[in-house]
């Protein structure tokens, strides 16, 4: 499928001479098989002064960075809304598709990595300013999948759970859309139940083809007068998969929402024709973020 990296470039909480904080992009590889090592991917940090802020800066970067990796990246993910223009041009800059995202899971990890054990050994580190840093992803209504890739007579839904090792052969599975990552990334013992939706449409190759277009987040169980399963995609669009109004779907969702907590917030949604295929039109390993 082609590497994809993902990138932050936003404050730390670093001042420097002139107490200004200073800027950072942080670029890595994303991991999309299942049997990756995190410590063989690609990763790139550079600082820059406040003063140097800009989409040339960050393009200029980007193309050290390439020529770092030896080979430029099919697309760079990137989560926060606010740089989505300078990011986006320094992209097209570079010659690359820049594409907001939740499915920056690499990205997370190193940045939480960083702010607890790199900045606070860095000359200039303000405390404060590290505990203002969180990431707000806007609340949005959720709204029904597009008519043409529904299933003629209604799709049908099963909540599942399979355990972690599982996952080590995805590779050997007939998959046509999809994308994974190592749960060993994430500290998940091979033991733990992962949960899961599958979703069974007569149009499943459609529905799966039309989901591999977007940037998949996560599912939720939203709880409330309607309840509903959302599929959470790019950095604010939201998507009714399920309106629940069978109980025991609804006893379903509660537990896929349980297991879910207990598996570090991973889960997967799939898609296939039908209980019987061997085979699945789409496969996507997922990850809620906090």
């Amino acid at each position: 499928m082609g590497t994809i990296w993902e990138l932050d470039f936003y404050s730390r909480p670093i001042l420097d001479e002139d107490e200004k904080k200073l800027w950072e992009v942080l670029i890595c590889e994303a991991p999309t098989e299942p049997d990756l090592s995190p410590d063989s991917l690609f990763q790139y940090s550079e600082f820059c002064s406040s003063k140097t802020v800009n989409s040339l800066w960050l393009a200029e970067t980007l193309k050290k960075a390439i020529a770092q990796a030896g080979k430029a990246p099919k697309k760079i993910r990137f989560f926060r809304r606010q740089m989505n223009n300078m990011i986006t041009k320094a992209c097209e800059e570079a010659g690359i598709d820049a594409a907001p995202s939740r499915r920056t899971y690499a990205l997370n990890q190193w940045i939480e990595q960083r702010m607890k054990e790199f900045y606070p050994q860095q000359e200039g580190y303000d405390q404060k300013a590290a505990l203002s840093t969180s990431v707000q992803y806007p609340g949005l209504n959720a709204i029904p999948l597009p008519d043409a890739i529904r299933g003629d007579k209604g799709d049908k839904y099963a909540f599942v759970s399979l355990e972690a090792e599982a996952f080590a052969q995805l590779k050997e599975w007939d998959i046509a859309f999809g994308e994974a990552f190592p749960l060993s990334m994430l500290g998940i013992n091979p033991k733990n139940k992962i949960p899961g939706l599958i979703i069974y449409s007569s149009r499943a190759l459609p529905l799966a083809g039309w989901m591999s277009g977007l940037e998949m987040g996560y599912l939720k169980f939203e709880e409330s007068d309607r309840p509903i399963v959302r599929l959470e995609t790019g950095v604010s669009d939201s998507w009714i998969v399920i309106n629940v109004t069978n109980p025991q779907i609804l006893s379903e969702a509660k537990g896929f929402e349980e297991t879910k907590k207990r598996a570090n917030n991973v889960h997967f949604l799939a898609v296939q024709s039908s209980p019987e295929s061997e085979s699945f039109a789409g496969f996507w390993l997922l990850k809620e973020e906090n």
